[in-house]
């Protein structure tokens, strides 16, 4: 009989010491007693909804120190707009720390997409666009090689006063650049084919002053994959836009 009650005490201690950590691991005790009650967010970002992050991880936030499923709360933060990499901390006894990395635009990416600084690719639905990034495209295992030629390009043009608008690598890995004086009427295609690319438009810039010096018509197309030379397509100036005429009052 003295055998059976000391059984019986032991089971009741394991149990009294069992059900608080079960309690706390399932969040009953974690999100009464020990409920996080301060958001903290590091790192500078202009683009990332601060509303909207405060919003996301509020649900995970109620479930108390113990009990705050922060490898979940993390990925719901990474999923939001503008967001590159994020953090998810939480610091006794109720800080719920939260480190946001945001996207710096790079360029457009293909119809629906952005590529950011860090060479990342993310979608571009439902945010704002900064104007004036290049247009850039090709498949998304050869993205270094398209921005390294984008920034060759640019060294290449710039000097004789054209921006490289565009750099696109088809699936058969020929090259097609876009480029522009400033002028949105100004537009040149440049095909550029698969192989020697850098020394096809090597030579194609070196005879881009003789081209560009004369007025009389706009070069719109130049096809460098011929071996002696290159193949080009030219249209009309564009009429100069008319400048309104002041009318003078009569006295």
């Amino acid at each position: 009989m003295n055998a059976m009650l000391r059984l019986v005490g032991w089971i009741l201690a394991l149990a009294l010491v069992a059900l608080p950590v079960v309690a706390v691991l399932n969040g009953w005790v974690g999100a009464n007693q020990w409920p996080l009650q301060k958001l903290r967010v590091t790192g500078q970002f202009e683009r990332v909804d601060a509303a909207l992050l405060q919003k996301t991880l509020l649900p995970y936030a109620r479930s108390g120190f113990f009990a705050v499923d922060l490898a979940a709360a993390q990925d719901a933060v990474a999923r939001l707009p503008w967001v590159e990499t994020a953090q998810v901390r939480k610091r006794w006894p109720d800080v719920l720390e939260v480190s946001v990395v945001e996207h710096r635009p790079f360029a457009r990416w293909g119809k629906d997409r952005l590529l950011s600084q860090q060479g990342r690719l993310f979608p571009s639905k439902g945010i704002e666009v900064p104007k004036g990034l290049p247009q850039l495209g090709g498949p998304d295992t050869r993205v270094a090689e398209v921005v390294a030629l984008y920034n060759e390009s640019r060294a290449l043009f710039t000097p004789i006063g054209l921006d490289v608008r565009a750099v696109e690598l088809d699936p058969r890995g020929s090259w097609t650049l876009g480029l522009g004086n400033g002028d949105a009427a100004e537009r040149m295609q440049v095909v550029v084919g698969r192989s020697e690319s850098r020394a096809r438009l090597g030579r194609f810039v070196r005879l881009m002053p003789q081209l560009l010096a004369q007025r009389v018509q706009m070069l719109v197309r130049a096809d460098l994959r011929y071996t002696n030379g290159f193949a080009l397509t030219w249209a009309p100036m564009p009429a100069p836009a008319a400048v309104p005429q002041q009318q003078q009052g009569q006295s």
